[in-house]
């Protein structure tokens, strides 16, 4: 027999409006008077502003030009969005370069943890997987490069003929949530901003990252404050085994031993473990080895803890396929900055928007929908229980083999 399909039904509020109203009304204006942004507006209030960067993450504006005409034409419908009004060009242009963007990074935190204290469990996150026979919550860590034209060359050179913005996030595996993000420039090496990304987390915590953010000193101090640590060892690394631990009967563990650093005045942990385990990427088995400062754990538990790392590989992959990221609306600093921050708060609502609904398909299939359909006026919430035709289970982020394919970041 044939499932019914249930329509959404009619609602006195466009779509756009139900998502904006989950940012707690005159919080904007109330961070525009901290940051200082209220004192350079004028006509174009910070309001219209954020509702006008909302709208370009979800229309997927390729310009100023391109975001401005779109809000023109549906000037009527955005002036009941809290009395948002349309940008100019110009307008535009000037607020993304002059109003300090650490607004945006402001509203963003603070938007998080209303959301997370509305709903606990949008907090709490998934149940299942490799990672979660941990009660500790785990932490990953790594960095996306962002491509930028020539006209950022002054601030933002990368190579020498190409410049780049990287963000540096910390991403919560069981609620795949942001804990902590920097925006900057692509020149720094992902090491200098190691500590100041684990820098509150707290005894027992899991911090997983990539060999970039290996600084052995920062390693030690983490050790001392009680922090768990996984990564992947440098291939020239020197080192000496201390002694090795029991064989495990997991074919795929080829070595498990403890290990010091071979330079004594190197600040590094006294003791670390090295785990040499056969791991399977896009179908084929790779040697890796991995250093952490946990001498309890199995070997396998140590490979299964790094898999969790390729969780936040595949988030990124999400966000910059999905919202915009490749097309920026200004050239300095300040704008990029601007449109980084209002790409992560656009992406908490609507997982926020997935939770409540229960939605059941991909993440880019809950964008694609709200793209279209951002205009209507429907009940958001009964749309989205509404809409699809396949059923079943999809999981919100790719599988974490696809992070390792070829050219899709």
């Amino acid at each position: 027999m044939k499932k019914k399909t249930t329509k959404p039904t009619r609602s006195r509020f466009n779509i756009l409006r139900q998502i904006c109203n989950l940012i707690p009304e005159h919080t904007v204006s109330k961070i525009a008077r901290q940051t200082g942004v209220e004192d350079k507006s004028r006509g174009f209030s910070p309001w219209s502003h954020v509702v006008s960067l909302l709208n370009a993450q979800l229309s997927h504006c390729i310009g100023l030009n391109d975001l401005c005409d779109s809000l023109a034409l549906h000037s009527g419908p955005l002036s009941t969005i809290r009395g948002a009004s349309a940008p100019s060009r110009n307008g535009l242009s000037h607020a993304n370069r002059h109003r300090p963007a650490p607004m945006a990074e402001e509203l963003f935190w603070q938007v998080t943890e209303h959301l997370k204290t509305q709903s606990p469990g949008f907090a709490a996150g998934r149940r299942r997987g490799p990672g979660f026979r941990f009660k500790m919550p785990i932490h990953v860590i790594d960095s996306t490069t962002l491509e930028l034209t020539a006209n950022c060359m002054d601030w933002a050179k990368h190579r020498r003929r190409k410049a780049a913005a990287k963000t540096h996030l910390r991403l919560n595996f069981q609620s795949l949530l942001p804990g902590f993000v920097v925006v900057d420039t692509a020149a720094e090496h992902d090491s200098v901003r190691a500590r100041e990304l684990c820098a509150d987390l707290k005894e027992g915590e899991i911090a997983l990252f990539d060999k970039g953010y290996v600084d052995f000193g920062h390693l030690r101090d983490l050790d001392v404050r009680g922090v768990q640590w996984v990564t992947r060892a440098k291939e020239n690394l020197a080192y000496e085994v201390v002694r090795k631990m029991p064989r495990s009967k997991d074919d795929q563990i080829m070595r498990d031993e403890i290990i010091v650093l071979r330079d004594p005045d190197k600040p590094a942990p006294e003791l670390m473990r090295r785990v040499v385990a056969l791991v399977e990427v896009d179908e084929q088995e790779q040697e890796m080895t991995f250093l952490t400062n946990n001498l309890e754990w199995s070997p396998r538990s140590v490979a299964d803890l790094y898999r969790c790392r390729w969780q936040i590989e595949a988030f990124f992959k999400q966000i910059k396929r999905t919202l915009q990221l490749a097309d920026f609306l200004g050239h300095n600093a300040n704008a990029v900055r601007w449109q980084v921050w209002m790409a992560l708060l656009t992406y908490v609502l609507l997982r926020y928007l997935s939770y409540l609904s229960q939605w059941a398909h991909s993440f880019t299939r809950l964008f694609t929908l709200l793209r279209a359909a951002q205009w209507q006026k429907l009940d958001l919430l009964k749309l989205l229980a509404a809409y699809g035709t396949a059923g079943g289970g999809f999981r919100q982020l790719a599988r974490p083999e696809q992070a390792y394919l070829p050219g899709l970041l």
